[in-house]
């Protein structure tokens, strides 16, 4: 009756285990999903910027010619 009861628990101890990791995946996915939000956003910025500028440089570059 010993070994079929340490296996039970044994079973429900990775069962636990397995949750609490399962949780911290999640908690970290999220954290990894605002990153990338953050640096989309950031990168999109950049590009808009960067074309402002490439727009004014081409119309300058144009007058000098």
């Amino acid at each position: 009756m010993f070994w079929p009861m340490l296996a039970i628990a044994l079973g429900f101890l990775g069962l636990a285990v397995l949750g609490v990791l399962a949780v911290r995946v999640f908690t970290e996915l999220r954290r990894l999903s605002a990153q990338v939000a953050e640096s989309s956003r950031r990168i999109g910025v950049a590009a808009g910027e960067l074309e402002r500028s490439a727009d004014g440089l081409a119309r300058t570059g144009g007058a000098l010619r």
